[in-house]
């Protein structure tokens, strides 16, 4: 029976408020007091944490992990761990979640959470976390859902604005451009021995290594994206804003005050304070802004984004057709075109593929290949290329991708030389081999492959964090401040070549007495 069907059944409730109040443990609580459960996620990286924690309680024959890119499951899972695309909805549980609700505004994966909250439902209960600016769309969309808003633990106050050089230690400084990134970790490196760095291009297990160095005090700063500001628990006091606008895909724009405050509250966790500001070369927020990230309360969500999950398939043509069906309430507008329909057009003007694509069967596996993401975030021809190749491979017989073919595809990527970029560039094409591996269907061997793109993503990733520390780490500066931190007197010497030491660290050289 499909989660759609048995909609209706069940307590439905919406856990609403800002951050750090508690609405995903409470979630993981209550899916725990259920014999089975399902709860989907914004991020890979969050669902493979709340996995961990989940297989921790409950020992991994329990727990499944679903995401694009990794499909952990036993025999008989109890639980599924997933992130928000790759909910099973055709396996019913007792106990269903999506995290983030709000995000069914958002513009480009906003309709998969506005048809999660729609159509997914627990057998016994069904519960929506997020934001309070949904709940006047929630009330209206599902009127049998309950509401229950949580304050959030601890205060979050404005600092207004300071100099990066002047940050405070447990800082983390906000930027939207990797450029932007690197430069401000670079200056960090210089006046305060480091930092670690956060960057939605990172691989999991790169972003993993680098929130460890920051959590385990080698360095006191972290540079991020606004990746850090859906759901990454670390002790972060104080968030300093370097932009105030970013490019949102189309062009750029200031950031809305609820964008403000979903990630000035990563500073502060559970019940210890935090603050918010900007860098001195950032105009501050003003009075109105900071009052709502203060004490929130934002204006209400007027309308979510939505595309039509009742597809046809009788030909590329009549799935474009039904993807552009207009919406049936106000409340819900048709999202934008997103990255799987675009390449859809793309493909389905590709004479070879056209003549291929004939027939429901071929029309939906087109589709599914369609939904192969391009973890470059470009959706160059290069990318619609490959989907081209992937289809064509496997609608003619023998309908699985040719072993040499991928093999060639993955071994090329097997290499861990290069700059930082290089590296962000392989692992993102190394992720979309690992998003293939994990359709059994297109080959022979899926396990083999899904072992062999982990293994190369792993090492990739290893050497980014490598480099990453290399570039952004000077750990004799970073040990210095530290100790100077501290309080303690530093012991010093001067070698008879000339050469300073400074708690047994060369720091530089004395001539004479220049």
């Amino acid at each position: 029976m499909s989660a759609s069907a048995i909609a209706g059944r069940g307590r439905i409730t919406a856990v609403l408020g800002p951050t750090n109040t508690g609405k995903t443990h409470l979630a993981m609580e209550r899916m725990l007091a259920h014999r089975s459960g399902m709860i989907g996620f914004p991020l890979r990286l969050l669902a493979r944490e709340n996995y961990d924690r989940v297989v921790k309680a409950r020992g991994p024959a329990a727990v499944a992990l679903i995401t694009g890119e990794e499909k952990v499951v036993p025999a008989n899972p109890q639980y599924f761990i997933c992130t928000v695309e790759s909910m099973p909805l055709d396996r019913a549980v007792s106990f269903l979640a999506v995290d983030e609700i709000q995000l069914c505004a958002d513009p480009e994966r906003g309709h998969v959470f506005t048809d999660r909250l729609l159509h997914a439902r627990g057998l016994e209960e069904t519960m929506f976390l997020g934001s309070d600016t949904i709940r006047p769309l929630i009330q209206k969309l599902v009127p049998d859902c309950e509401h229950v808003s949580r304050p959030r633990f601890s205060l979050l106050t404005y600092a207004g604005a300071r100099k990066l050089t002047k940050l405070p230690p447990r800082s983390a400084v906000v930027a939207f451009s990797a450029t932007d990134v690197y430069g401000i970790a670079e200056l960090l490196r210089r006046q305060r021995g480091g930092t670690a760095v956060v960057l939605g291009a990172l691989s999991p297990r790169t972003r993993n290594a680098q929130v460890g160095l920051y959590q385990a005090g080698e360095v006191d700063y972290l540079v991020a994206t606004d990746a850090i500001g859906m759901g990454l628990n670390m002790d972060v006091d104080h968030v300093a804003f370097a932009r105030t606008s970013k490019f949102d895909g189309i062009s750029p724009r200031r950031l809305r005050p609820t964008e403000i405050a979903q990630i000035a509250g990563r500073a502060g966790r559970h019940m210890r304070d935090g603050t918010f500001g900007t860098t001195a070369d950032v105009e501050g927020l003003d009075e109105e802004t900071v009052e709502r990230v203060e004490n929130p309360r934002f204006e209400p969500l007027k309308t979510l984004m939505w595309r039509n999950s009742r597809l046809r398939f009788e030909s590329p043509q009549a799935l474009l057709r039904s993807l552009e069906a207009r919406a049936p309430i106000p409340e819900l507008i048709r999202a934008r075109e997103a990255d799987d329909q675009l390449t859809l057009e793309a493909l389905a003007r590709d004479a070879e593929v056209a003549k291929v694509a004939v027939g429901r069967e071929a029309v939906a596996l087109l589709w599914e290949v369609c939904q192969v993401p391009d973890f470059r975030k470009i959706l160059s021809d290069a990318h619609t290329r490959l989907l081209s190749q992937l289809f064509l491979h496997m609608a003619r017989s023998p309908h699985r991708l040719p072993e040499d073919w991928v093999a060639r595809q993955v071994d090329r990527l097997d290499r861990t030389e290069g700059d930082i970029d290089a590296l962000v560039a392989r692992i993102a094409h190394v992720r979309t081999w690992t998003y293939v591996s994990h359709r059994p269907a297109w080959l022979a061997d899926s396990a083999h492959w899904q072992d062999r793109t982990r293994a190369i993503e792993d090492r990739l990733s290893d050497a980014l964090h490598e480099r990453l520390t290399q570039r952004f780490i000077d750990r004799r500066s970073a040990m210095l401040v530290r100790s100077l931190k501290g309080g303690r007197d530093l012991l010093g010497a001067v070698r008879p070549d000339g050469e300073v030491l400074v708690e047994g660290h060369p720091v530089g050289r004395i001539d004479g007495l220049r």
